[in-house]
């Protein structure tokens, strides 16, 4: 199969608290490197005719004006936790330029908080500037958003399954612990891959950067990018420079092409 160019941009980087965190004098957070700042975790991914967004988090909004989005033909959801998803109304704004909805695709356990979340897009009883949406379920099987071919990775959030994404030669993954041979296997391959990195000490639902790096080197990817951050894990320019060959933290704004 043929897989068009892409353009991935981090839309975010942080965990679900952000950095900075709300009230904490901490180095990082107190930082005035703009790698230490971080919304939270979601990606921009682009081909020559096809424009997604994996996750709608809080800062959606002021990611999407950041980034100049004008156009989105797709929201891909990861999981339900409201980092993941809470910035979903404002998908308005593109259903009124674009004038047409916009495609959701998730698992049904997403879906079912999609709806509890927002029940006033799914109402019989629809009033004007509502969220417009199409929803369209995912699972195992690959599938096809424009022209960009994408295959579903279970992984495991401490009980909680969630779903990474592999684009070709580009695979991103985020909210992850565990990772089961069969889902490894469709990783293998992949030039470049994302994890998340929470913090160095054990977390009980997130890679530590010791536990993401050691899945890099098994997998034996050559490059390497790490989100979903927390200010605990200590300034980018302290920590990035310690990385293996090949591994790096991603920022906000960071753009990679395939």
């Amino acid at each position: 199969m043929s897989y068009p160019h892409l353009k991935i941009t981090f839309l975010g980087t942080g965990t679900s608290s952000g950095v900075p965190m709300i009230a904490c004098e901490c180095e990082v957070c107190t930082s005035a490197d703009r790698k230490d700042n971080r919304l939270r975790s979601s990606i921009l991914v682009e081909s020559a005719t096809t424009t997604l967004v994996i996750d709608t988090t809080p800062d959606f909004r002021y990611q999407m004006l950041r980034a100049r989005v004008k156009t989105l033909d797709a929201v891909v959801f990861t999981h339900p936790h409201k980092d993941h998803i809470a910035g979903l109304d404002d998908i308005r704004a593109f259903n009124f330029f674009m004038q047409k909805p916009v495609d959701i695709y998730a698992n049904d356990m997403t879906q079912e908080s999609i709806i509890r979340e927002f029940p006033y897009a799914f109402a019989d009883l629809r009033y004007p500037g509502i969220p417009e949406v199409r929803l369209n379920r995912i699972d195992r099987e690959p599938f096809m958003i424009g022209d960009i071919p994408i295959i579903p990775i279970h992984v495991w959030h401490l009980k909680m399954p969630v779903l990474g994404f592999r684009f070709g030669p580009f695979t991103y993954i985020t909210d992850a612990n565990r990772i089961e041979a069969p889902e490894k296997n469709k990783i293998r391959g992949s030039e470049i891959v994302v994890l998340n990195a929470l913090r160095h000490e054990k977390h009980v639902s997130h890679y530590t950067l010791e536990e993401a790096i050691g899945e890099v080197h098994e997998l034996a990817i050559p490059r390497a990018y790490f989100t979903h951050i927390s200010h605990q894990l200590g300034r980018h320019a302290l920590i990035n420079p310690t990385l293996p060959a090949g591994m790096e933290l991603a920022y906000d704004g960071l753009v990679i092409r395939t």
